[in-house]
Order: structure tokens, then sequence, then C-alpha cells
């Protein structure tokens, strides 16, 4: 078992041996990628892995590297990398270029550097822990599809079993920069979005009664959905209803034929989800026989997100570890946050626990909200204290 001795000796030198990380992660900065598409990302990660003499191998769109050092446990550490369909605004002289309209919007090129700078300095320090290392890069977490994709391609047979597995995410709210913040159970939601078609009846814009709006009707059922949340809820739970985009028609006088509505449901329970997820069909199937539409509604669910549930243990022994090596006065209780991951899914599919912790990217008293155009987190101490937690996490396990 790791302890506060063990990980001040493997950080001691990484003002030395992480000089490469600030321009390293510059550069995924620079260059992000959408998800499913970062060809370019995942060629970094395996030229740098390789360049530190960690073998990998390629699944699913991620990239694994395993670093095998002797008898003892088997720890998986986690990190996304890809961007957002944002165009940056931040100003910074290595921003993505605003045009392409894609970003780091979410701080995944954190992620990837401070997992690979972990893994340098556990490969420099082999003398100071036993067990194998498993360094899981994922493509695809913003639709929810990184995870199953490696999953799909045989992860669980091409990558021996953890037996704890480890994520961490940088936010832009509430932990200042250099300070992390850890809880057991549920500390993400569970997420799902749904693309639903409504039909009406097309009709000149001056002759409303010889067709069915299916403007109206898609106005109607955005009003009917807030009740879902106000009115069958208990008021002590937590569920959001989102509509987030509705399109129909064309032209002013032109009454169009279909509306498509754009719907994102979170809950911190499975069943909650599914439950609201069943409203939003009895609500639109109930306003749609009102309106008289010609034709059933056609839905779509689409990024799937499952529940994020810390193990309690797990979560007992790395909290430790965080307040042993940066201080109680830096490692915070988190309330569950309200977004989604995928990252449970490798975890479940191993049926291994796994904790999963933020770590802060602006300094104290800012606030940017991840997914902002405005979104940078501060190189350092991010980068530092990001890489440090990995460390002292995965120390929390290995022999």
């Amino acid at each position: 078992m790791g302890d506060k001795n063990t990980v001040n000796d493997i950080v001691s030198r990484a003002d030395e041996l992480l000089e490469w990380q600030e321009d390293f992660y510059k550069d995924l900065h620079s260059h992000p990628e959408l998800s499913m598409e970062e060809e370019r990302t995942r060629g970094v990660i395996a030229d740098k892995l390789d360049s530190l003499g960690i073998s990998s191998q390629e699944i699913g769109g991620g990239v694994v590297g395993t670093v095998e050092n002797g008898e003892g446990p088997t720890v998986m550490l986690r990190a996304d990398f890809d961007g957002l369909p944002v165009a940056e605004e931040t100003g910074l002289d290595y921003a993505a270029d605003p045009d392409a309209g894609v970003m780091h919007a979410c701080g995944h090129d954190t992620h990837v550097t401070a997992l690979m700078g972990m893994a340098q300095l556990m490969v420099e320090n082999k003398d100071a822990w036993s067990g194998t290392l498993h360094l899981l890069f994922q493509p695809g977490e913003e639709t929810g599809a990184g995870a199953k994709a490696m999953l799909d391609d045989a992860l669980v047979d091409k990558v021996s079993a953890p037996d704890v597995v480890l994520g961490q995410h940088v936010f832009g709210m509430e932990v200042p920069a250099g300070s992390l913040a850890i809880a057991s159970g549920s500390v993400m939601s569970a997420a799902v979005s749904m693309r639903i078609k409504v039909y009406g009846d097309g009709s000149h814009g001056s002759m409303p009664h010889l067709g069915v709006d299916p403007v109206v009707l898609a106005s109607s059922i955005v009003t009917r959905l807030q009740t879902v949340i106000s009115r069958e809820i208990a008021p002590g739970d937590f569920g959001v209803i989102t509509v987030g985009s509705i399109s129909a028609g064309k032209k002013a006088n032109v009454i169009a034929d279909s509306a498509t509505l754009e719907i994102n449901i979170r809950a911190y329970d499975e069943d909650k989800r599914d439950f609201l997820v069943d409203a939003v069909h009895r609500v639109v199937d109930g306003e749609c026989a009102i309106s008289r539409s010609p034709k059933e509604p056609e839905y779509e669910h689409y990024d799937h997100f499952p529940l994020t549930v810390n193990d309690e243990d797990t979560t007992e022994k790395v909290k430790a570890a965080l307040v042993d090596h940066f201080g109680e006065d830096k490692v915070f209780h988190t309330d569950p946050v309200t977004a989604s991951e995928d990252f449970s899914h490798v975890p479940d599919a191993y049926d291994a626990p796994y904790c999963y912790w933020f770590f802060g990217g602006l300094p104290e008293g800012e606030s940017i909200p991840n997914h902002s155009p405005k979104f940078a987190p501060v190189m350092q101490p991010t980068l530092r204290t990001g890489t440090e937690a990995l460390v002292a996490a995965a120390c929390a396990f290995l022999g």
C-alpha cells in the first residue's frame, strides 16, 4: 500500500521530468477533434507513450498503455480526449482556430496531459511501487459513444481486469485550481437525449383552419413538459427535462408539416431517468392526439450516459491519499454534479469498483463553466494537481 512518503518520492523530480508537459498540453489544446474523429490526438497519445517506453494498443478509437512492474494489484486510470463543437473565445496564444468551430471546452486536453505526466513519473520510479498500470485514453465521451466503442472492440478481452478504476475531471466552477473535490455514492447524473419528430398538416399561413400546425403542437409539448418536473417529481428529488432545440418550417406564411424537438433528460437515479423518459413519451403522444396530428410521433434516443456511483471503500482510500498528499484544506466534499459521464461503462464491464473525482482549473473567485467558449484552465497549478492526484490515488492501491 502506498503512503505519503512514497508519493512524495515519486513526484519529487516532477519539475525536471515533466518539462515537456505544458508544451504537450498547448499542442493538444490547439488541435481539438470532435468525438470519434480524434485521429491526430490518438496518434499524439500513442507516440508519447512510445517515447516513454510504454507499450500500447489502439482499441475502439482509444489507446491503452500498460506498465507492468512485478506482483501487485492492477490499477486502471482513464482520461478522455475529445473536443466539442464550440468556437473558442479564450484569447490564448495557443487557442484553437475559432473558424474551425472545435474547441477543448471541457478540459479533456488537461486530462490527457495529467495522465501522461503521471505515466512518466511512475515509469521513472518503478522501485517505489509494484503492480500493473493500465492507462486508458478514451475517445468520444461527449457523445457517450467512446467507452462503448472500446468495449465493443473487445477491451475486456484485450486488457487484463483491473482491481480498481480511477478517473478525474477538471472543473471551472466551485473548486479552485490546486484543489480537489470528491465524494462516495452518486456523483454524476444518468442522462439520455431524445430527438422527437411530430407531424402536422401543411397549409397556407392565412388558412390555419385547413391544416394542423406542428409549431403550436411543439410549443404545447414544451409547456406541458415543465409540469413533469414541477408536479410529478418530489420537491427534494433531482430531475431535469431540457428542450434544447426546436426546428420547424422555412417561411413565415407557410404552416409546416412537421417539427423536431431535441430533449435532454437527467436524474441521479436510473429509475427516475426512465420515469422521465416515459413521461416525455406520454406528454408527446397526448399532445399529438389533442392536436389531431395525422401521424404518430417518431422517437430517437441517443447520447446515453450511465449513473456515476463511486464505490464507498475505494473512495475512502482515494480521499485519504489525496488528503495525505495535498492537505485537508485542498480536498473538499462535492455534492452530486448534474453533468454526466460514460466513465462507469468501463469498470462496470469489468465488475470493478471505481472512484471519480474533480480538480479545479481556475483561480479562486473565478467561475467559467465547462463547455463555455471562454473555458480555459490555467496551466499551473492545474496540470501539476491533476498529475499528482493520479499518482497519489494509484499509490493508494499499488504494492
